[in-house]
């Protein structure tokens, strides 16, 4: 038999289920009574220690929250039957909270109360299940983050910083307390698509800060490390040996890469790409490969606008319809405009992919040899 001090434990510890928390909460009336049993004594407790049981059912008689369901018995060791506490059925969200006696939990809970009302629809069952989204933040700012997340679209910065938006009247440093919570939030309504290529480049912003890149020498001979980090804002100023640079738009992608001669690669840049402004660049022979996406794509435009010599690699549609079945749908493109900078038939591509059901062809799973074949090709090697 437990008491409800234990019940109360386990009511606690539902709660930090997640799962749990949004079906009750958002669940609507089906998600209701959650009932805990309370147990019988063991006769052999009713035989030796009566004072105990009577102890555990006044305890369940001082209990007014939610429902209490008593049932009687007969037990060998009392003269008649004894009506005894079986189950706690609590009928409502309010029960559940003060079942728990917590108040951490009780704060959560208004919070929530709060989101529940002023936060759109879409948003709810984010905020219900990752409070470590919101715990350390005001309601008034949890809730400026929903809308700003709501005006926000693909490419919106213009190529501008974060902090010079003024969606819904944010502050300059705005995206610097919020932007997990602020990427969560656009993630529900873009299907995960700005985890994937990351805030600033969804956004289509310039980074305020230092963008790490992983440089790989294919070489082996041309740098100290065959591979490093580097600094995006350094790299712009300061020009890598040999005589082909490589631009892959994921890291991920690293271990598909072959050794070839005189060839450094730059991973991980996305919509970093404002290091290609570096002069040095201008007498390098330049490659990119990206996903076969609007994304890709977009990012392979804006390498041109730096530097037009830029060479593709790997982003042909006789690439995406070999290797269709390992297409995905891409959720959300990068515009419905062809992007300035790439040439007559990366523009039929775009438009191609752009009307797909699967429209992304991602540069992971395309098999080891097509890319050794494309790289060795394009360095003549």
């Amino acid at each position: 038999m437990k008491s409800p001090a234990e019940l109360k434990v386990f009511f606690r510890r539902r709660w930090e289920v997640a799962a749990k928390r949004e079906a009750c909460l958002l669940g609507g009336a089906d998600a209701w009574p959650i009932v805990a049993s309370i147990g019988r004594p063991k006769p052999k407790t009713m035989a030796s220690d009566l004072g105990a049981v009577k102890r555990h059912v006044d305890e369940w008689r001082n209990v007014n929250i939610g429902e209490v369901v008593w049932e009687v018995t007969n037990f060998r060791a009392t003269a008649g039957p004894v009506e005894m506490p079986l189950h706690w059925k609590i009928r409502q969200p309010t029960e559940w909270v003060a079942a728990c006696d917590d108040r951490s939990i009780r704060v959560e809970y208004e919070s929530m109360l709060v989101f529940l009302e002023e936060a759109d629809a879409i948003f709810h069952a984010l905020l219900v299940r990752r409070r470590s989204l919101w715990g350390d933040k005001s309601i008034d700012e949890v809730l400026q983050a929903t809308r700003l997340a709501l005006a926000l679209r693909p490419l919106c910065a213009e190529n501008k910083p974060l902090r010079t938006l003024s969606f819904e009247g944010i502050d300059t440093k705005f995206f610097e307390r919020n932007s997990r919570l602020v990427t969560a939030l656009l993630d529900v309504r873009f299907d995960g698509e700005v985890t994937r290529i990351g805030l600033e480049t969804f956004l289509g912003a310039i980074s305020d800060g230092d963008h790490w890149l992983l440089v790989a020498d294919l070489d082996g001979s041309l740098l100290p490390f065959r591979k490093q980090r580097v600094r995006s804002s350094e790299l712009k100023h300061t020009a890598l040996p040999g005589k082909r640079i490589l631009i892959v738009e994921n890291e991920t992608c690293q271990h598909h890469l072959p050794n070839v001669p005189e060839t450094i690669a730059v991973l991980g840049a996305g919509f970093d790409l404002e290091w290609l402004k570096g002069r040095w660049l201008q007498s390098k022979q330049i490659g990119y490969w990206g996903d076969i996406d609007t994304w890709g794509l977009h990012f392979l435009a804006t390498a041109r606008q730096s530097l037009p010599h830029v060479d593709a690699l790997m982003m042909t549609l006789d690439i995406y319809e070999q290797h269709l079945q390992a297409a995905v749908p891409e959720p959300i493109i990068a515009g419905t405009d062809v992007p300035a900078g790439l040439n007559d038939i990366e523009q039929d591509l775009y438009k191609r992919i752009r009307s797909e059901s699967r429209g992304r062809l991602e540069q992971e799973f395309l098999p080891a040899t097509v890319v050794h074949q494309a790289i060795h090709r394009w360095c003549n090697c």
